[in-house]
């Protein structure tokens, strides 16, 4: 059986871990903690403080890993340590939170440094009224034309899947 880690990273409160859930086939193990910072309260409860991990069954011979980094700059030192061994790597950006995308950048670079492995970028949040067109996204974030952009709501399985395929996809095509 072959086994496929996966990086979902990101800025803070982009959908990480929602993303996890999503999909796995098993109860998410996460490291979540309270918030004591009030302006981050405001958006949730509790943030990833080392790591979220899930699994999904592709086929008979591919199991997928998920591991999610915390998104918080206080925690990046898990960064490094999450994408030892990668295959592949998400960077999951809020569409609706434009403030967030020179975060979102910097974390992409940071990730490409670790590893030159492929990845692909997911404009959550595309449910919301607020929301940025990806291609909008793709001039903001300055991303490559030939780098997969991809619309996606973390809370919803297909989009999850349809996110996750796409990154296997270009892992498959580098492989050959």
């Amino acid at each position: 059986m072959q086994t496929v880690k996966m990086v979902i990273t990101g800025p803070f409160s982009s959908g990480k871990t929602e993303f996890i859930r999503a999909i796995s086939e098993i109860d998410v193990v996460t490291t979540d903690r309270e918030i004591s910072s009030v302006a981050e309260r405001e958006e949730k409860e509790q943030t990833t403080v080392a790591m979220d991990f899930g699994r999904i069954t592709v086929d008979d011979d591919l199991v997928l890993y998920l591991f999610g980094t915390p998104g918080q700059r206080r925690f990046d030192f898990m960064w490094e340590i999450l994408a030892e061994g990668m295959l592949g790597f998400i960077v999951m950006v809020d569409s609706a939170k434009p403030e967030t995308f020179r975060e979102a950048k910097s974390i992409l670079e940071t990730f490409r440094a670790y590893a030159p492995t492929p990845y692909v970028v997911a404009a959550n949040k595309q449910d919301h009224p607020d929301a940025w067109q990806p291609d909008d996204m793709r001039i903001a974030l300055r991303i490559e034309p030939e780098v997969k952009l991809l619309p996606c709501v973390a809370k919803e399985r297909d989009s999850v899947r349809d996110v996750l395929l796409e990154l296997l996809y270009t892992i498959l095509e580098e492989m050959e």
